[in-house]
């Protein structure tokens, strides 16, 4: 990690020029200048210091993000569970790796009498989009019909499940957090 270069990137997000950032920390502007340019290194107490006056601390600042990240994902980078017996379709995870993100996209095919596995009352969130068919969503055993096209939110609060009555298949993008499959 190039450490003056994230400061000085830093700085520069806070619209700050480095006097201004030397007179907020008690510095002066020629070790800000020479920090940044890895000239010469703060100790840690004034690191921190630099980082509070920059709004943000050593562990946020030490945490690597990968920006080397995929962020587009083609249909070979996706795997797809095939299940013929319980929802006698598929679930494709359309984010390999997505359970160590805060949300999980998956996208569910339910063929004719297909249905997901009851999901137990949980702490997190649920969307779903019906992209084609209509499932019902069971939700403490009340069945609420959703139609291609239409949408549900969730709050878990309850069990629930979802289930395709159609004669045709229904297909639905599901988005957890925290991700439950």
């Amino acid at each position: 990690m190039n450490i003056g270069e994230k400061l000085r990137r830093l700085r520069l997000q806070k619209k700050l020029t480095q006097e201004e950032m030397a007179d907020r920390c008690e510095l002066s502007k020629g070790f800000i200048s020479q920090v940044e340019r890895d000239l010469a290194s703060p100790s840690i107490a004034t690191l921190k210091d630099m980082l509070e006056c920059l709004g943000t601390n050593l562990k946020e600042f030490f945490s690597e993000t990968d920006d080397d990240e995929k962020k587009v994902f083609a249909q070979n980078d996706m795997f797809v569970k095939e299940d013929e017996e319980t929802l006698r379709g598929s679930i494709t995870w359309l984010v390999p790796s997505a359970q160590k993100n805060a949300m999980e996209p998956i996208l569910v095919e339910l063929g004719e009498g297909g249905k997901t596995q009851e999901m137990p009352p949980h702490e997190g969130e649920e969307f779903g989009f019906v992209l084609s068919g209509a499932v019902l969503l069971h939700i403490d055993g009340k069945p609420l019909r959703v139609r291609a096209g239409e949408s549900f939110c969730l709050h878990p609060g309850a069990a629930h499940y979802l289930e395709n009555i159609g004669k045709r298949k229904a297909q639905f993008l599901w988005v957890s957090t925290p991700p439950t499959f």
